[in-house]
């Protein structure tokens, strides 16, 4: 299968789910600014319209977008790795956690964060609005090592978005401690680390690559 990602962004946490599982893949990076396919200088928007990533070529050709579908579609692929629930009450809670990082955190608290163009009003509207979403993480971590009983393919998107307090300092992890154990935690887990280091050079340089063409 084909991944078609930019460096850090919420694209990694498929990376994260394919490193766990050891599953074979290839990683076509996409510039965020220009939609170039690195690899072969092709328009991404002819493989998604949208312009965004994730965005999966499975084996069979069929292009899927939309994280939280991927991420799920990765789980229900790979069942070895045990990324994901079987059907019942369980596969609803994994909805559940795939839903609330993508709309609360993802979304509503960590866009708006980390574009550079927002009024600065806004982002304190953003803050006082959404902050209530890491207190309501704190408590349900606390005790816990991950979302469901297991590491999922919801832990791959949840450690992603965390990750993104680095360049958000009002967003600072030390008011929240459990979230901030559960997210150096994660970030000790080989595929976590493995995709975290890769993805931060890659990142490194899409930066330089910008200033250069400025």
């Amino acid at each position: 299968m084909d991944l078609y990602f930019s460096p850090l962004a919420c694209s990694m946490a498929t990376r994260v789910a394919l490193y766990e599982a050891g599953a074979p893949a290839t990683y076509l990076e996409v510039d965020p600014k220009t939609k170039v396919v690195l690899k072969d200088g092709s328009d991404f928007r002819a493989v998604n319209p949208l312009g965004l990533v994730p965005t999966l070529r499975t084996d069979d050709g069929q292009v899927l977008t939309e994280n939280a579908a991927i991420l799920q579609y990765v789980a229900d692929h790979l069942p070895g790795a045990n990324l994901g629930t079987p059907p019942g009450m369980d596969r609803s809670r994994l909805h559940q956690w795939l839903c609330f990082i993508g709309t609360e955190l993802h979304k509503g608290l960590f866009i708006p964060m980390l574009d550079r163009t927002a009024p600065e009003e806004m982002k304190a509207h953003v803050l006082k609005k959404n902050l209530s979403r890491l207190d309501y993480l704190e408590t349900y971590l606390k005790g816990r090592d991950y979302l469901l009983d297991h590491f999922s393919v919801a832990d791959a998107y949840l450690v992603t978005v965390i990750n993104w307090t680095m360049a958000t300092p009002p967003v600072e992890l030390a008011k929240w401690p459990a979230v901030k154990a559960y997210y150096e935690r994660l970030r000790a887990r080989p595929s976590v680390a493995k995709a975290m280091a890769e993805e931060f050079e890659l990142y490194k340089a899409e930066i330089a690559r910008h200033k250069a063409a400025a």
